[in-house]
């Protein structure tokens, strides 16, 4: 009976074919890491914290029963549409973060192609990888459904909602994690990575719906057409989707969409877009795995290649008798300047650039011909997306220099050299800048271009430039600290990406909330609103744009400054993030030869 049972027991379905022992070592390696079990808590700690000021501030204790009552319904509704969006946006992030040097690792070691001698098949790398990390994700997912059960009980919110969600979240984490996959193929730098996924989910899901309502805009003359347009489009974008479902949580009537097949469409679609995408990377895994095992380089074709190879344009003798580059004055700042700008895929770069550019002046041709270039609110908008990207930049980028060397094994040898620590992190501080600087330029040259037209006034320049110098020096330093304290380079753009979010979007909304019942000084929390840089830029296009005189600039603290006053405030706000990021540089000095190995 019992031989009976095992063989019956042995025929039932198993994943191993699929993801293979990799799956193994990565659940391995996952559990005996601590910053997972603190990223849990952490998740849970935030979760948490949110629930309890969103209720406190939705059913205030002093009223009666009866409005308390009466009051848990929409309280419900609120923090449950809360905890889907945190979710959502929150494990896409880490997806890409997580996912970034998952098969960039493996070929920059030189162990793919060791994989490749085993009965281990591509299939398995990839969907190991992608599923190892995703777990992680998944956990934390799971951890919220306590509270959103819990939450549900007070009524409002129906099931279909929490299910939408979910699916919603995990078919769109899967394609974020699918798509980092991909490009970690074809980049070792982790920050190439993250920027590349971040960019290309930007464009995918904002600006190819933003530029269809444009077009729309012109061709129609009723919203019908967008309406229907945006319709359709959700079918296909999960953060439209996912509106839609929460507004149709909101709204009475619109329960009937989360029972529909609209999210489920959406949902199939993510998935066969994570599909295609696993596909291709499986195919390029192969052909790199093979080529590494057949001892060729690994990587594209023309990487690594040897300057007597052919079609490198020089013979072996031509290439000892090239002349060697001359080091001139610190050898760290040296081979920062001179290593290339745009990596060895200068024309994929180029082009990207290029198509920006021509996109960005299609944005200017469809405000110019409904006559809004000259509006204040045009320019906010501008200003505010140019701000996230460089922002995007400046966290991403300090974080990862210091840990990309540790991951390289090169830190001991540069440690080893005479530059003293100072040398090695101004080094890698002008690296940073080099790197940011075409980002930052986009900022600066819409600026300058409507400063030339006259719609900008010229004190724009400077206060703008005021800002962007302390936002790079906040976030450089805290993010060389964190490169300098972790070994991982995930572990450092997360903890910078935390630090960010702590310091501009988590701690207003707690002092918000805390302020609805009376804990913190409402005018405290105002005036620390104040000091948020994409305030800064909000008010500094609102005050200079529009083809007006200089106005006054309008604070969140309803007080209205002068020019002088405004550039003051700026200047104090710079000179405190500027000190905080020194102190992040000199504790990151303090680090630096700490756990070298």
């Amino acid at each position: 009976m019992n031989d009976v049972l095992t063989s019956v027991l042995s025929l039932r379905p198993r994943l191993s074919w699929l993801t293979g022992p990799i799956f193994d070592k990565e659940l391995r390696v996952s559990s005996r890491r601590r910053r997972n079990y603190l990223l849990r808590f952490s998740y849970l700690a935030l979760l948490t914290m949110f629930l309890i000021m969103f209720w406190i501030d939705a059913v205030p204790s002093g009223q009666s029963g009866l409005y308390q009552t009466s009051r848990m319904a929409r309280a419900g509704q609120t923090i449950i549409a809360y905890i889907v969006w945190f979710q959502f946006i929150a494990t896409q992030m880490i997806a890409v973060i997580m996912l970034s040097t998952s098969i960039s690792d493996e070929i920059y070691h030189k162990t793919l192609g060791l994989l490749m001698t085993t009965p281990i098949n591509s299939c398995q790398i990839v969907t190991g990888k992608l599923l190892s990390k995703l777990l992680q994700l998944l956990l934390l997912m799971a951890i919220s459904l306590p509270l959103l059960a819990v939450v549900r009980v007070f009524g409002g919110v129906p099931w279909g909602y929490i299910v939408s969600g979910l699916c919603i979240t995990l078919t769109t984490v899967l394609f974020v994690g699918s798509l980092s996959l991909f490009y970690s193929i074809f980049s070792r730098r982790a920050y190439v990575v993250i920027i590349l996924t971040t960019l290309t989910v930007w464009v995918v899901f904002g600006l190819v719906p933003l530029f269809g309502v444009m077009y729309l805009e012109i061709g129609q003359s009723g919203p019908w057409s967008v309406l229907g347009f945006i319709d359709a489009v959700s079918y296909v974008n999960p953060y439209i989707c996912l509106a839609i479902a929460t507004d149709a949580m909101m709204s009475p009537r619109g329960v009937g969409w989360l029972s529909g097949a609209p999210w489920l469409i959406q949902c199939a679609v993510m998935l066969g877009g994570s599909v295609v995408l696993l596909f291709l990377s499986v195919l390029m895994v192969r052909r790199v795995a093979l080529r590494q095992a057949s001892g060729q380089p690994g990587g594209s074709p023309k990487e690594d290649r040897p300057p007597s190879e052919p079609g490198s344009g020089m013979t072996v003798e031509q290439a000892f008798r090239r002349a060697p580059r001359r080091v001139r004055g610190s050898a760290i700042l040296w081979k920062e300047l001179a290593s290339p700008l745009f990596g060895r895929h200068k024309l994929a770069f180029v082009i990207s650039i290029a198509l920006g550019l021509i996109l960005l002046f299609l944005t200017y041709a469809f405000f110019a011909d409904t006559n809004a270039l000259d509006d204040e609110w045009t320019h906010i908008v501008y200003g505010l997306i140019f701000m996230s990207l460089g922002t995007l930049f400046a966290i991403i980028l300090p974080a990862t220099c210091i840990t990309s060397e540790k991951e390289s094994r090169a830190w001991p040898l540069l440690l080893a050299t005479t530059l003293d620590d100072w040398q090695i992190l101004g080094g890698k501080f002008v690296g940073v800048l080099r790197r940011s600087l075409p980002i930052w330029c986009l900022l600066f040259g819409h600026i300058i271009l409507f400063v030339l037209t006259g719609v900008i006034r010229p004190v724009a320049v400077f206060q703008t430039a005021m800002l962007v110098g302390w936002l790079v020096v906040f976030l450089s330093g805290s993010g060389l600290y964190f490169s300098a304290r972790f070994k991982h380079t995930t572990t450092a753009v997360i903890a910078n990406f935390a630090l960010a979010a702590v310091v501009w979007g988590i701690a207003p909304l707690v002092m918000g909330l805390m302020a609805g019942i009376d804990l913190v000084d409402l005018d405290f929390v105002e005036s620390y609103l104040d000091t948020n840089p994409f305030v800064h830029i909000a008010v500094i296009m609102d005050a200079t744009a529009g083809g007006k005189g200089l106005s006054t600039y309008h604070w969140v603290d309803y007080s209205n400054k002068s020019a002088w006053d405004a550039t003051a405030w700026m200047a104090a706000c710079a000179l405190g993030y500027a000190s905080l990021g020194l102190l992040f540089a000199w504790r990151a000095k303090r680090r630096l030869r700490c756990n070298v190995f």
